[in-house]
Parts: structure tokens; sequence; C-alpha cells
């Protein structure tokens, strides 16, 4: 039986669903403690809604209306279909670890010969070993925002990732979520520290299974780079086309350490990828770009914050979106600069590209400065095609579909073009062709 969470009211609803759920999550020590408090803060403010300024445009409570009862911990089946769509999404050359409907599972999973250079432990390990309760603590942390303590109550597994000192990860390593189940929920939470001087490059993948429906994914990832780190997240969302993924980054930057970001979303029904950067240490730099490929009726939400908590940093964001049928991307950008972090620069730049009538673009950049020595900017744009250079391409030879498909590979190819790694590049740009001849 579903279990509605969409209010603070639910009373016995949510109290019922968090005990049910408590007798299969993991957890030992002060860990259903932590839960149960993450679980109160959700309790108090519900699914998130349009009077909540963060989430005006994705008004949770209107479009899912529920949370669903969680997935059950997957068997033989589930991981034989997961492992064959595992393998379609695989990138080349990368480390792969392999959540199934929420849970790790290792025997879908190959760390090759990485094994000394960096640690790996599902979250289900750690939260089960009383020993490492403070580290429980630190990776069930919340904020405010309901969405995030829900998952910190709910948290089923994940991974807990560590890279020592000065250690450079050569290859990615790419996390691929795979959901098999239809008209449930997975939780996962994962936590990745690199430290001083470290090197990585992780690869998040969202996708379903043969027979997958339905189902919600509520994924958040903190991170931590230590000073003159350098770290690369990208996130690539291709869920089942009814289903709901709602995905957390919260993530902070050391001193002289380099962050570079990239989302892309080009299927599911409702998706929001939230990112909230602190640029905590002088002269730390970062690279946000993203994609929303966005048709049918999928509500695509990009929403980054970013904290200059500190002078002498860095931040640039690119975002593109191409909105065919009924869909509608949003875009939210908010720059906060602290009164101390003199010196920065930080520029914010979206577009969307609209392909039919009915398609919509929500843009909200915003700036919040309260320094007088910085430099920041912001600019934010949608419209059509412009049929002047479909023409010119068709009276070269072009079909119309080339010549549409050439102008918004080029449109998307700004933000695609910022990822440093060639293989990386192709993969997602094979993701985005993909969705391409499936619009044509």
């Amino acid at each position: 039986m579903k279990q509605v969470l969409a209010k603070a009211d639910a009373g016995c609803a949510t109290s019922n669903f968090l005990a049910s759920a408590l007798e299969r999550l993991p957890g030992a020590g002060l860990v259903p403690h932590i839960r149960a408090r993450a679980f109160e803060a959700y309790a108090r403010a519900g699914l998130p809604h349009r009077r909540m300024e963060a989430w005006r445009y994705t008004d949770l409570r209107a479009l899912i209306g529920e949370v669903l009862p969680l997935a059950p911990r997957p068997d033989a089946a589930a991981l034989a279909r997961a492992k064959a769509s595992a393998r379609q999404v695989a990138v080349d050359q990368a480390v792969k670890l392999v959540l199934v409907d929420g849970i790790f599972a290792p025997e879908l999973s190959d760390l090759g010969e990485l094994k000394n250079e960096l640690h790996v432990q599902s979250l289900r390990e750690v939260l089960e070993n009383s020993a490492t309760g403070a580290m429980a603590g630190l990776v069930l942390s919340t904020t405010d925002d309901a969405v995030i303590a829900l998952n910190a109550a709910m948290a089923s597994d994940g991974l807990v990732i560590s890279i020592a000192e000065g250690n450079t990860i050569r290859r990615p390593i790419q996390i691929v979520q795979v959901a098999t189940g239809s008209s449930v929920s997975a939780f996962t939470r994962s936590y990745l520290q690199l430290d001083k001087g470290a090197h990585a490059t992780v690869v998040q993948s969202f996708i379903s299974a043969e027979g997958a429906s339905g189902y919600q994914a509520n994924d958040v990832l903190i991170a931590l780079a230590g000073d003159e780190a350098s770290l690369s997240h990208l996130r690539i969302a291709a869920d089942a086309a009814d289903a709901v993924n709602i995905s957390s980054g919260i993530i902070a930057v050391g001193t002289r350490a380099k962050l570079d970001l990239f989302s892309m979303t080009c299927s599911g029904s409702i998706n929001r990828y939230q990112g909230f950067v602190t640029l905590g240490g002088e002269g730390s730099k970062l690279s946000a770009n993203g994609v929303n490929l966005v048709k049918d009726k999928l509500h695509a939400d990009t929403t980054i914050v970013v904290d200059h908590a500190v002078p002498h940093c860095t931040s640039r964001q690119k975002f593109r979106a191409v909105v065919d049928d009924c869909g509608r991307s949003v875009f939210q950008g908010r720059i906060v600069v602290r009164p101390v972090a003199q010196k920065t620069v930080a520029s914010l730049s979206t577009r969307a590209l609209l392909l039919s009538d009915q398609a919509a673009a929500d843009n909200k950049p915003e700036l919040e400065i309260s320094a007088d020595d910085v430099t920041c900017s912001h600019g934010a744009t949608s419209g059509a095609l412009d049929n002047n250079l479909v023409f010119y391409l068709r009276a070269r030879g072009l079909s119309e579909k080339d010549a549409q498909m050439l102008l918004i590979k080029a449109f998307i190819g700004e933000s695609i073009e910022e990822i440093f790694a060639d293989n990386l590049r192709d993969f997602v740009t094979a993701q985005a062709e993909h969705w391409l001849q499936e619009r044509l």
C-alpha cells in the first residue's frame, strides 16, 4: 500500500512509513536516532511546493503527490536485468560501481587494479558498523531542504569513497544507478572525499532496466574537495519515461581546488538536479555546465546555488535547454558573494531553445552580492530555431531534419565542449545524439 507523505499533517501515516522502513534500513548506534530527526524535519515541511521560492517552478505536491514505498531488495532476476542495462551505458575504461534499486551490487561492480588507489565502502557497511558513528553522522548530514532530509531518513545504501592525499585516479569512476521495479522508490546517498592534491572524475548514470516504470529516485551526493584537489563530476539522467528523479549535490571546495560539474537530463517524467556548492578556500574555481533535453511532457529542473564564502574565487556557469512538445525546462542559478569574498569573479549564462508552441522554459538567474570589489554577470535568453539558418543549410543540400539536428548540436555543444576529457565528451555527445535521433 502506498503511504501518502505529501503534507506535514500526514500524522500517523508518516510515523508508520518510517517505522516500517526502519526495519529494512541499515543503522547501528545513533543512526536510527539520526534518521528519526531527519524524518521529523521532512514531516514538518512535507513535499516541497510552489510557495517555497526554491521550488516555485517544481511543485512536488502537485506533480507527484506522494512518496512511494521502498523498493524491495533486488533478486537474481533484477540483478540480471540491471547488468544488461548497465552494460549499455558503460564509460570506456571506467571503474564501475553499480547500485540496483538503491542497493550496492558488488557482483556487478569492478574496481579493477584501482583497489589500492581509492577506498570504497557501501553506505550500508558504514551505517551498520557502530565504530563508524562519527562518519555515519557526517554522511547522513542534512540541510533545510525537505527532500534532502527525507533522503537522510530513508537512504538504504550508497557509496563512501575516499581518495588519499596526492593520489590521481586516472580512470573515471562511474556510478551506475539502475531501477528495475515499478511504482516503488529508492533512496541512495554517497559520500566522496578527496584529500589534499587528489584528482578524480566521477560519472553518475541514472538508468532503468527493461520493465521498470513509474518509480521514484532520490539521490544525494556529498563531496569534499580538499586543498589543491581536482574533482570532475558528471551526472547523466536517462530514466524511464514516467519516472521521477530528484538528485542533490552538496559540495565543498578547498583552497586552490578545482571543481567541474556537468549535468544532462534526457528522459523521465519529472527530473530535478539541485547543486549546492561552497567555494570555501581562496583561489578555488568552479566550472558548472549542463544540458536539458526535454520532449513529451518531461519537466526538467536544474537549480544551482554557488556560495562564494572567501576572497579570490572564480565560478562560471553555462546551461542550455532544448525543449520540444509539451515539455518544460527550468533553470535557477543563484550566486551568493559574502561580504569577505572580495575579488570574486562569477558569471552565469542560460539559454533555452523552444521547438514547439507548447514548449516552456523558466529561467531565473540571481546575484546576491555583499562585497564591493567583484566582477559578476548573468544572462538568460530563450527563443526558437532561426529559420534563416535552417533555410541556409537546406539550400546547401541538407534535409530539414539534418539542418535542425546540426543547429541543435551546435547549440548544446557550447556546454558539452566544456567537458575536459575526450572519452567523456564523446560519451555525453552520443547520449545527446540518441535523443535527437529519437526526436526526429
